[in-house]
This record gives structure tokens, sequence and C-alpha cells, in this order.
């Protein structure tokens, strides 16, 4: 399926979009300021031991502690490791090569292995294993076998070190791979040197900054073009296409248009439909989805939709239509973990599996790791998509100051009664001459219109004067107090 992929870069930030069919199929944000740590090597320390957790913290040079979880510690011996406690395989103060599987997220420091890999375009190299593996997604068995054996004999008959074959080099040739192994043992040499000669906690192997991360990770011969709107990443881009993927290297262009990039191909616009709660399908009917620390759920609703035949058919459209736009929404908000889908009820067995199979279909456009569990016997689609990093709304969002979070906020008439019982406490316990409110406008305003009597029956019950004041940076839950 041909695709473009479109990147805009400012110097605070590189913004990229896949386009499949026109629309938007995933974002990827980076700032300057919070780069993504996945894939990065580190020279850390082992602070904290947690033998009830199997766990340790690592200090890697961090605001907060890495975890280390000991399925994550590699070892040659695998039956022995597995059943050994991680006190007697790490040691306080130790110093250990380890590399970050998974970004802070939230409250949670970054997911930590010893299990070392480098990304090259075609191949990862597994400097420390003796194995070839074969990316799931080139399902052709003769495929993978004729390609593993391409690669062992490539690699050399004394190597000892394994790679995994990524699904870009399904269509590779030879000198292919060989330029990917020289490449990535080029890499793997300078880590081996900074990593023995820079003290501990140190970063000893940063991978790529996203503009050249997407021609190694997704520029294939699908891909119709690159477009970037910075010359000087342009030059940068041009020159890495030039050295590792030259017959690739002219579908890389610089975006010269007046008009920004973005907003050209509608990218904008599709930003902000990613950070709403509502999303709108073509029929009529919409989706509901929100996100929570531990998992997501999708609501499917029929809204307008009333189809043009029975109540079945039109149920069973609405569910496939949301079904295709589910796959899609999960990559562009980059949505992780536990996913619970809410699909209108269906009593038809045939529709259900028709339902999960068109989902199964939709989400091999994805390249992150994605089960589907089937119904549950609440009749709700259960489903895990691996988290690596910050979804899209974590990323240009934070928490709301007036709500905390919660999605909703009192009501003006809420807050009045809350401050008139407050009122009576205060005066009770500090016996002041006069009580002065400061509160929102929208809160004094109630006060003068709907609540005048109660304050004047609350002014005439503690026997003190009660002045109200409005303040505009005061927001509708926020208020004080103050004794006279």
């Amino acid at each position: 399926m041909n695709n473009e992929i479109l990147i805009n870069v400012t110097p605070q930030e590189t913004r990229v979009a896949i386009i499949q069919r026109g629309v938007a199929q995933e974002l990827h944000i980076e700032r300057e300021a919070h780069r993504g740590l996945v894939g990065n090597i580190y020279n850390g320390v082992v602070k904290r031991i947690l033998p009830g957790m199997q766990s340790a913290f690592i200090d890697i040079g961090m605001e907060k502690a890495a975890f280390l979880h000991v399925a994550d510690i590699f070892s040659d011996d695998r039956d022995n490791l597995n059943q050994m406690p991680i006190e007697n395989l790490l040691r306080e103060g130790q110093t250990l090569l380890v590399q970050v599987v998974k970004d802070p997220i939230g409250t949670k420091g970054a997911r930590l292995s010893t299990q070392i890999s480098v990304a090259g375009r075609l191949l990862v190299y597994l400097p420390f294993e003796n194995h070839i593996g074969i990316s799931q997604k080139i399902g052709n068995e003769d495929e993978r076998e004729h390609l593993k054996e391409r690669l062992t004999r490539l690699r050399g008959e004394n190597c000892q070190q394994g790679f995994i074959v990524r699904t870009l080099a399904e269509t590779a040739s030879d000198s292919d791979f060989e330029s990917d192994i020289e490449y990535l043992r080029r890499v793997w040499g300078d880590v081996k040197i900074r990593a023995e000669t820079c003290k501990a906690p140190s970063a000893v192997y940063q991978d790529l900054d996203l503009s050249v991360r997407v021609l190694r990770d997704f520029l294939s011969e699908e891909s119709e073009q690159v477009l970037v709107d910075s010359r000087e990443t342009f030059q940068k881009m041009e020159a890495f296409a030039k050295t590792f993927i030259p017959k690739f290297a002219n579908r890389v262009n610089v975006y010269t248009s007046e008009r920004p990039l973005f907003e050209r191909y509608g990218i904008e616009e599709e930003i902000e439909k990613a950070l709403s709660r509502r999303v709108n399908l073509k029929s009529g009917g919409y989706l509901i989805i929100d996100q929570t620390e531990a998992l997501t759920t999708v609501d499917v609703n029929t809204g307008g939709f009333v189809g043009d035949k029975n109540f079945e058919e039109t149920i069973f459209k609405n569910n496939l239509e949301a079904s295709q736009a589910i796959a899609r929404q999960l990559r562009l908000r980059n949505l992780g973990g536990i996913i619970l889908i809410d699909f209108i009820d269906m009593d038809n067995e045939t529709h259900q599996q028709s339902i999960l199979e068109e989902l199964e279909k939709s989400i091999t456009l994805d390249r992150t790791r994605m089960t589907i569990n089937g119904f549950t016997q609440l009749g709700l689609v259960e489903m895990t998509r691996k988290r690596t990093r910050e979804s899209l709304a974590h990323v240009l969002c934070e928490t709301c100051p007036t709500c905390s979070g919660r999605g909703e906020i009192k009501t003006t008439a809420t807050i009045c009664y809350q401050i008139l019982r407050e009122l009576v406490r205060e005066s009770r316990q500090y016996n002041p001459k006069s009580l002065r409110v400061i509160a929102s406008k929208k809160v004094v305003d109630f006060f003068h219109d709907e609540e005048s009597q109660s304050i004047a029956m609350a002014e005439e019950f503690i026997g003190k004067t009660i002045l109200l004041q409005a303040e505009t940076i005061y927001g509708q839950q926020d208020y004080d107090i103050v004794l006279g």
C-alpha cells in the first residue's frame, strides 16, 4: 500500500505524519528538550535491589531511576537464570550496560534490559546472542527459511553475534545485507569503546533523531515520497539516504511552498481530532475514547446512523466501520496497554466473527505488537497494544488545572453552598468582626442573582458582615475566606 511521509521541523520539535489513502495513519512527535530514550544504551549503576519484586532500580543519569526486571537480564544460560533470584545476579553499586526498552511514562521511570540490540535499516544486531530471528510480519515460511540461510552465510561462519531480520529486508539483496552488517558492527565498536572509557552513569549510545530514524524504519518500496520542510534537515536526510539506502534517495525531497506542510495535507486538523474524546464516523455513528492510566476504553454508538435495512444489519454496518476507525485511532493516538471496546450488542455470532476479522485485518497496518483476545463474557472486545512511549495526548496535553483531570467541576450552586457552610464554621471557630469571600465572578454573580437571601440569612445567623469580592484569575472551584 503506497504511502507518503511528511516531516515538519522547527528548532523545538520534529513532527512526522505517515499518509495512506490520503489519510493520516500515524503521527510521531519528538521534542528537542524531551527526546525519547528507547534504544539508548547507558552505563548504569545498580542503586537498589528489590528481592520481593525480583527487580532493581538503575541510575542511568536521569532524574528518575530506571527499572530492570530479572526477566530482562541477559545470560547465555537462560534455564539457570530463570531459577536464580535477582539478588544473586546483581549487587548494589555494580556498573551495568543497559538499554532502554520503554520510555518513562507518567510517574514510572524507564524500563531497561541488558539484552542489548542495535537497530539498522534491514537488521537488528544482537551482540551478545548467537541466533538469527525473522520478523513475525514475514509470514511465508519458505521465505523466512531462505532469509535465515542467506544471513547465516553472509554474517560469517565463525560469527558469534546474532541478528533479527526486519520486515523491510524481505526484498533486500546480499549487498544490502552486507552494508547493514558493516554499519551495525561499526556502531557497536563505538559503543564498546565508550562503555569502557565513560564513567557511570552515562549515555554510551543514542538512537538517531526522528527525521533520520524515519528513513531507516519507514522508507520502503511503498513510499512514494518523503517531504521535509527544512532545508537543513533535508540535507542531513539526503546524505543518510545516499549512504545507506541509495535506491530510495531520490524520493526524499524538500518542501518549499509558502503554505505550511501539515496545513496543506490536513494534518493539523487530524491532530486536533486525535485529541478529542469523540470521533465521528462517516455513516453518522461515533466513538467515545477514554484513556486512563490502566487502560483505554472505546464506546461505539450509532448516533445519527439509521441504516436502510433491518436493525441487525444497521448495527453490524456501524460496528464494521467502527472497527476500522478504532484501529486507525490507536495508531494515531499511540494508545497502549489494555484496550476494551464496547461494540453495539450483536446477537448474530457470524456478525461478531466478521467484526473480529475486520479488526484483525485493520491492525495489520500497525507497526506495534497487538493481540486481540476476542469477545469477553460481558460482550466487550479485549485487546492489548504494546506501550513503548507516551501517547499523543500525554505528549501534547497536561492535566486540567481546574478539574485536576476528573473531566468535571463542581457547579456554581455547589460552590456557593460549600462557601456558606464554611462561613458558619469559620465564624464559630475564630469569631472575626467580618468575613470576606473572594471567588470567581461566576460564583459571586450567582450569590447576587440567585442566593442573595441566603447571604442575608447567613449574616443574621452568625451576626457578622459578609463581603463578596470577584477575582478574575480564580477558577470556578477556587475561593478564599478572609477574616476581618
